[in-house]
């Protein structure tokens, strides 16, 4: 049984930048392949960034080269820097762990990020 907690969402002008945080706890964190996803109402999740226990990262074409993933396994953390935020960006943030091979597959109950003037 694990959780995983997202914070760092908030209210930001375009341009602006916000980090992401996800702590987990009951995992097995560094084993684990982490990935960010936003939602907006009425559209499908998409997968935004994901980082695998070996660091290896991917992101979504939309946010490449403005946001950055990373995790810290001695914190069970994982977090998401975004910048040069744009107002396409507005969405609930969620945050995801699963096994190497989806013997577990856990999500965080998301957090809200709006880029708005």
């Amino acid at each position: 049984q694990v959780q995983l907690v997202e914070s760092g969402g908030g209210l930001v002008q375009p341009g602006g930048s916000l980090m992401l945080s996800c702590a987990a706890s009951g995992s097995r964190f560094s084993i684990s392949t982490m990935g960010w996803y936003r939602q907006v109402p009425g559209e499908l999740r998409e997968l935004v960034a994901r980082i695998t226990s070996g660091g290896s990262t991917y992101y979504a074409a939309s946010v490449k080269g403005r946001f950055t993933i990373s995790r810290d396994n001695a914190t069970n953390s994982m977090y998401l820097q975004m910048n040069s935020l744009k107002p396409e960006d507005t969405a609930v943030y969620y945050c995801r762990e699963r096994g190497p091979a989806y013997e577990y597959d856990n999500w965080g109950q998301g957090t809200q990020v709006t880029v708005s003037s």
